[in-house]
């Protein structure tokens, strides 16, 4: 059922691609991803990891100035967890890195400058469907050393399931939803490059529906770079 759902939400984003001066496009990059680790929203930098996102773009213009810009994405999240240094008798490091198909629904406000490029920033939300990802813990104790990696445990519990009993803190939410802030500049009529940030609403952690408990929430910052096909509206 959520298969069908989400490819109806594909079908309906990419539906205006036939219409006059529509493009699309692909797009990826770089991700630094994090995670909340307190209710008011805050990170620690020293918890950032590194993944990457890969997607198709659709680029609908609205106004001379303004289009809207749907998307689906391949994209990484997560966050790490190092302490000690590996020279001493003590070493931990732990990552979590779940990817997820994600679909952007941004709106750009566009100013030309010169003959062949445009400014951008937008906003808009997304949602986000967890599909893969990897644990991963490397341990060095006494001159001993424990590494290995594990499947992301996911939930079911996602707005077309309320009633999930397969629940746990060792398992992550599947569905996860929030904002995005974009700039970044066209060149030409086939090149972009942007920076965005991507702010979760949802908790990620399953199990836990207490408002005191609103902390781990997905942070990530994307750089990215994309080839629109086609001729940009003049």
């Amino acid at each position: 059922m959520r298969k069908k759902i989400l490819l109806s939400i594909v079908a309906l984003t990419f539906a205006g691609a036939s219409m006059a001066q529509v493009r699309v496009g692909i797009k990826g990059g770089w991700n630094l991803a994090n995670v909340t680790k307190d209710n008011n929203g805050s990170v620690d930098n020293k918890n950032s990891l590194s993944s990457y996102n890969i997607g198709v773009i659709a680029d609908l213009p609205l106004s001379e100035v303004l289009s809207f810009q749907p998307g689906i994405f391949y994209t990484g999240k997560g966050s790490k967890l190092e302490s000690g240094d590996k020279n001493s008798t003590f070493y931990s490091k732990s990552t979590t890195n779940p990817m997820y198909i994600e679909i952007p629904l941004n709106f750009l406000g566009k100013i030309p400058i010169g003959n062949n490029a445009r400014l951008f920033a937008g906003v808009g939300p997304y949602a986000a469907f967890g599909v893969a990802g990897k644990n991963k813990y490397e341990y060095i104790a006494a001159g001993i050393n424990v590494n290995g990696e594990d499947n992301i445990k996911w939930d079911d519990d996602t707005p077309f399931n309320d009633d999930d009993p397969n629940q746990g803190w060792d398992k992550f939410k599947r569905f996860d939803y929030g904002a995005n802030f974009l700039a970044g500049v066209e060149v030409g009529d086939n090149f972009l490059v942007s920076a965005q940030y991507g702010l979760g609403l949802a908790k990620i952690r399953s199990g836990s529906d207490n408002g005191s408990d609103d902390k781990y929430k997905n942070r990530v910052f994307s750089v990215s770079i994309g080839y629109m096909f086609g001729r940009a509206p003049r």
